[in-house]
């Protein structure tokens, strides 16, 4: 388990002074993410909120050697930066034994770049991927992705007086991930900061392939006051419509058990971009989005049990 004060001591990786929103999720993940590595790292990043307000010329948040790379390709690249440290490694040309870091989100992992992913972790490069996952495509003006739960509105699955917001799904991509027998897989978010740091260490140590998707609130996308950001995050995780769990060695572990499963209308209840299905004829959209978090987390138990 990690310590704050260790933590806290350390030299900053992901500087503030960036333009990312009061509030903003992907920043305070950015920031967790590198606190807890403890070998030099090299990070790269796909086009999306983190990579713009991060990097606005001529400034840098990033504190670290850093590329920025489209959309689709993070993966990739990160998987040939790794594949070339490993020949310079070999040649005796680079002594220091460094750790590699792809960022994207939701846009740029579940949908335009999981092609660049899935190859990486085929070919077993020893890259930690982590998706910070805001549930839709945020930078470019909320535009739904496959990541969005039922229900939420966005600019692309607008709720009206005929369709109650999206309608399909959250598409389960951990689970598409774990198909791939990776070293490391993982959910985390920011509001339990010790869970998250531990699982990127054990991710950055695992002689492989690695990804955690870690759930990032969206005050703007989500429509909520910016101080509510680390309590939406808890109520994600207490409602179980985040699981907090890894995957390592062919075992599933549930790593935060919540005392008392909440309904999921309290964390729901919290956003804008919900705020249409309380007013909604009737109670289909909540009861069916319930109805797919129990059985969800009910397999997820059996999982962790079998293992």
């Amino acid at each position: 388990m990690a310590k704050l004060k260790e933590l806290a001591a350390q030299k900053e990786r992901f500087v503030g002074g960036h333009r990312g929103c009061a509030g903003c999720g992907a920043s305070i993940i950015a920031r967790q993410v590198l606190m807890a590595a403890e070998n030099p790292v090299v990070v790269g990043a796909s086009t999306g909120c983190l990579e713009v307000f991060s990097t606005i010329y001529p400034y840098s948040a990033w504190n670290v050697p850093y590329i920025h790379n489209a959309f689709e390709n993070v993966a990739a690249t990160m998987a040939g930066v790794e594949a070339a440290y490993r020949v310079l490694k070999r040649k005796g040309k680079i002594k220091k034994d460094l750790r590699f870091i792809a960022f994207g989100g939701d846009g740029g992992t579940y949908d335009i770049g999981i092609q660049a992913l899935s190859g990486m972790i085929e070919r077993r490069h020893r890259v930690l991927y982590v998706c910070y996952n805001n549930e839709a495509y945020m930078n470019t003006g909320i535009q739904r992705s496959s990541a969005t739960p039922r229900g939420a509105h966005t600019t692309t699955s607008p709720a009206g007086k005929v369709i109650p917001g999206k309608l399909q799904p959250r598409k389960n991509l951990t689970e598409i991930i774990i198909a791939h027998e990776p070293a490391y897989a993982a959910q985390a978010t920011l509001g339990y900061w010790n869970d998250l740091v531990t699982k990127v260490r054990k991710a950055l140590d695992a002689e492989g392939p690695s990804f955690l998707n870690i759930y990032a609130p969206c005050r703007l996308g989500w429509a909520y006051a910016p101080e509510k950001t680390v309590k939406v995050s808890k109520m994600a995780v207490e409602s179980c419509i985040w699981p907090l769990y890894e995957y390592q060695d062919g075992k599933y572990r549930i790593t935060i058990k919540p005392k008392e499963k909440r309904p999921i209308d309290e964390f729901l209840n919290m956003q804008g971009r919900f705020s249409h299905l309380f007013k909604w004829k009737d109670d289909v959209p909540i009861k069916e989005f319930q109805e797919e978090v129990d059985f969800i987390w009910n397999r997820l138990l059996k999982r962790s049990e079998v293992s």
